[in-house]
């Protein structure tokens, strides 16, 4: 792990899965991901390519089972490079939201990189019970799980659409727009008035 460059390496090895990723936020939107699950692979690929960051991670899993294994520990994975990446938080924007449409789809995703771990997760009655043949809930366990690792609030609010894949393609496209926005540094000022973030 550089902190200067803001560049995070790490391996994260369980009984259920082994996910090995090299997260570099001053990138340039590459990717190269291997989950098992086709979709999350998709949904990486909008939040990196809109974050402008660079992104190499593969998972394994161990223990075959479902989705709910590999989402969660990506998520997990993804949120701790984030962290480690962002080293002391100085000078970076913290907030930042944004608002993506998919076609028939719209979301609101907003983040505040506080050192504060929340989900807030409004809305989701409109995404169809199964979504790439996993079940929807599956897609909140993985935000969730990046929220926590990541240790910044996230608040996703569904505001209408029918298609479950428009609907998580516009939200992964505004993590990534919001990211890019709130890890952007100006100067080196903590933005907290504590003078610190958790």
């Amino acid at each position: 792990m550089n902190h200067e460059s803001r560049v995070s390496i790490l391996e994260r090895n369980t009984s259920e899965t082994r996910v090995s990723l090299s997260l570099s936020l001053d990138g340039e939107g590459k990717t190269s991901i291997a989950t098992g699950l086709g979709l999350l692979n998709h949904l990486l690929t909008l939040i990196t390519f809109w974050s402008g960051m660079d992104l190499k991670l593969s998972c394994e899993e161990e223990l075959k089972t479902d989705g709910h294994h590999i989402a969660e520990d990506v998520g997990l994975s993804l949120g701790r490079a984030l962290s480690d990446a962002l080293g002391d938080k100085k000078g970076i924007a913290r907030v930042a939201h944004a608002r993506v449409p998919m076609d028939e789809a719209l979301t609101d995703v907003v983040v505040d990189i506080s050192g504060r771990p929340w989900l807030e997760w409004r809305g989701d009655e409109i995404l169809p019970p199964i979504i790439a043949g996993e079940e929807k809930d599956l897609w909140r366990e993985f935000f969730k799980a990046f929220a926590a690792s990541a240790r910044l609030n996230l608040h996703i609010s569904f505001l209408y659409g029918k298609n479950g894949h428009h609907i998580l393609e516009s939200v992964a496209k505004g993590l990534g727009l919001a990211l890019r926005e709130a890890v952007c540094r100006h100067g080196t000022t903590i933005r907290s008035t504590k003078g610190g973030l958790d």
